[in-house]
């Protein structure tokens, strides 16, 4: 259930960045410092409990921050998002 909810946190993030790229950076950064807390709390086990308890928020932290990161790549790789018009708008310009 844990891992379907990640799923589907990752699949937000990204299509939220890929829709709004300077607008994700918040909810990114929401989730990255929800991750982040649960990560800080299981560190706390002693001795390898704490790696073992950590290491699940880390992960899913990671996995999120380059969910965001992918969509905002792919909305500036993509030519008919770019406000300047791509490709085909410069080479109008230089001809």
């Amino acid at each position: 259930m844990l891992i379907i909810a990640i799923i589907i946190i990752c699949v937000v993030l990204f299509l939220l960045a890929l829709a709004f790229p300077l607008l994700s950076r918040g909810p990114q950064r929401g989730v990255g410092r929800a991750f982040g807390a649960g990560a800080r709390t299981g560190r706390k086990a002693p001795g390898p409990l704490g790696w073992l308890f950590s290491k699940p928020f880390s992960t899913s932290r990671t996995a999120t921050d380059k969910s965001g990161g992918a969509g905002r790549s792919l909305r500036n790789r993509l030519h008919f998002w770019n406000k300047s018009g791509g490709s085909a708008s410069r080479n109008r310009l230089h001809s």
